[in-house]
C-alpha cells in the first residue's frame, strides 16, 4: 500500500471521529466535506473516476449545501 493511501485512510478516520466529537455544526459539517473530498481521492486512487467524480459532487457538494442550508433555516447560522 502507497504511504498516500494510508496518509489519506488517517485523515479520513481522524475526520470521521471529529466531525462526530465536534460541537460545533458548521464545523461538523465542514469536516463531513473534507471527509468526502479524501474519499473522492481515494476512489481515484482506486481507479475508480467515475465514483470519485460522483462522490465529490454528491458528497462534498451537494450534501454540503444542503446542510448548511438547514442549518441556516434552525437559525444555527446567522446571515
Amino acid at each position: 500500500m502507497d504511504i498516500f493511501n494510508i496518509i489519506v485512510l488517517v485523515i479520513m478516520i481522524v475526520g470521521s471521529i471529529a466531525a462526530a466529537a465536534s460541537k460545533n455544526l458548521l464545523g461538523s459539517v465542514i469536516i463531513f466535506m473534507v471527509y468526502s473530498l479524501m474519499m473522492a481521492i481515494l476512489w481515484q486512487r482506486m481507479n475508480a473516476p467515475d465514483l470519485a467524480i460522483t462522490e465529490a459532487a454528491v458528497g462534498a457538494g451537494i450534501t454540503s449545501i444542503f446542510f448548511i442550508i438547514a442549518l441556516r433555516k434552525t437559525k444555527v447560522i446567522r446571515k
